[in-house]
């Protein structure tokens, strides 16, 4: 229900939009493509990135744009199911719009955590930071969180 109005909303906003898209226009076949670097995790902080995630959402159109958050450090920690319930469920609802979390496997071995300790559906890497260049190279556009 949640997800569909959402939609709903996106695609009147969209319409109503002043957003003035730079050539080639985001679309299926040329999404934007955005990375995101977490590695803070104080409650506050991930608040305010996850909110970002959801303005970037309003603004494009379904299906051309492509979120990935890559979390390391002590952002980590917010994607472990002991995390900040709300927030953990802002988490799983920006899975449902295909926002990609992918967890870094060297602060998982420093914390001596395990991936079972995460919540689910997320992918993982040996080094966030690498991935995050790695994207960048790809053509994401970077964005660290605040």
């Amino acid at each position: 229900m949640f997800k569909k109005l959402f939609l709903v909303l996106c695609l009147v906003s969209f319409a109503f939009s002043q957003t003035n898209f730079s050539e080639p226009k985001p679309s299926f076949e040329n999404p934007r493509k955005v990375v995101y670097s977490l590695y803070v995790g104080d409650v506050d902080t991930v608040s305010h990135t996850i909110g970002s995630m959801y303005n970037i959402l309003k603004e494009y159109p379904s299906e051309s744009l492509k979120i990935v958050v890559v979390a390391y450090g002590k952002g980590l920690r917010a994607l472990k199911k002991d995390y900040d319930k709300t927030t953990l469920e802002r988490i799983k609802s920006l899975m449902e719009y295909d926002v990609e979390f992918i967890a870094c496997k060297n602060t998982m071995e420093t914390m001596k955590w395990k991936e079972s300790d995460f919540i689910d559906n997320i992918s993982f890497t040996q080094a966030g930071i690498v991935e995050v260049i790695e994207r960048q190279v790809d053509g994401y556009i970077g964005i660290t969180a605040y």
